[in-house]
């Protein structure tokens, strides 16, 4: 993604007198240095060289590197947080508050409808169409916040609290519940019987966030189109659980 700067240089000397526009691609800039380099690896030098300016005007928006990684997280996959300018710079966030934002934001992310409905019926079967949406759901779920989840994903093993919040808490979680549902359904005879069924459960995630994210860093991407991406991995997913 680095390799683009020169496209993001011109964009910021055309808007130099705004400030939205200037303030959404250092956004870009920077999201792709942290997630090319990791949250140590990643300087604000690297971010301003992405950018095409010098390292000191990178301080007129954010008076430092955790100022900047709070606004990329808080901004990534979400266009309408640059409708109004902040006051700048940006400044350094209280000593937890980039935590409990991305705890905010995973709640209301990994709720997935479908899931928590079929969890709670008592009753009845579980028809394909109902397992179709759950897994449709999640791809929806990752694919519309790929940048933010990309960035945990690479930052999240230099820091420890993020690593907790995002490895144990929110990947973990999604596990846990998605394997219950399984179990479930594999017992009303919904499902098919499979060897171990958390693996069943860690298959449809990884199957899902590779085709929903990991795939947009691909060094060697297969050209693709998005929607044939999702339908054929969930038609997949669903022909190979789901019982005739």
């Amino acid at each position: 993604m680095l390799t683009d700067s020169v496209g993001h240089v011109k964009l910021w000397q055309m808007a130099r007198h705004d400030p939205s526009t200037r303030l959404r691609e250092l956004v870009r800039c920077a999201t792709a240095v942290f997630i090319e380099q990791g949250y140590k690896g990643a300087q604000m030098e690297d971010v301003a060289n992405a950018l095409g300016v010098a390292k000191g005007t990178l301080y007129v928006y954010v008076e430092s590197k955790d100022a900047l990684f709070d606004l990329v997280v808080r901004c990534a996959d979400r266009e309408e947080m640059f409708a109004e300018v902040p006051r700048l710079p940006v400044p350094t966030p209280k000593r937890g508050a980039t935590i409990a934002y991305v705890r905010q934001r995973l709640v209301e992310n990994q709720t997935l409808p479908t899931l928590a409905t079929a969890l709670a019926r008592t009753r009845g079967v579980a028809q394909r169409g109902e397992f179709q949406k759950i897994v449709r759901e999640l791809y929806h779920a990752v694919e519309r916040n790929r940048y933010g989840l990309k960035l945990l994903d690479r930052t999240a093993g230099d820091q420890p609290q993020l690593a907790a919040l995002w490895f144990e808490g929110a990947r973990d979680g999604l596990l846990a519940t998605l394997t219950e549902y399984l179990k479930r359904e594999i017992r009303r005879g919904a499902m098919k019987e499979v060897t171990d069924v958390s693996v069943a459960a860690r298959f449809i995630i990884e199957t899902v966030v590779f085709w929903g994210v990991h795939r947009y860093w691909d060094p060697h991407p297969q050209v693709v189109d998005d929607v044939a991406s999702r339908e054929t991995a969930i038609r997949l997913i669903v022909n190979a659980l789901v019982r005739e």
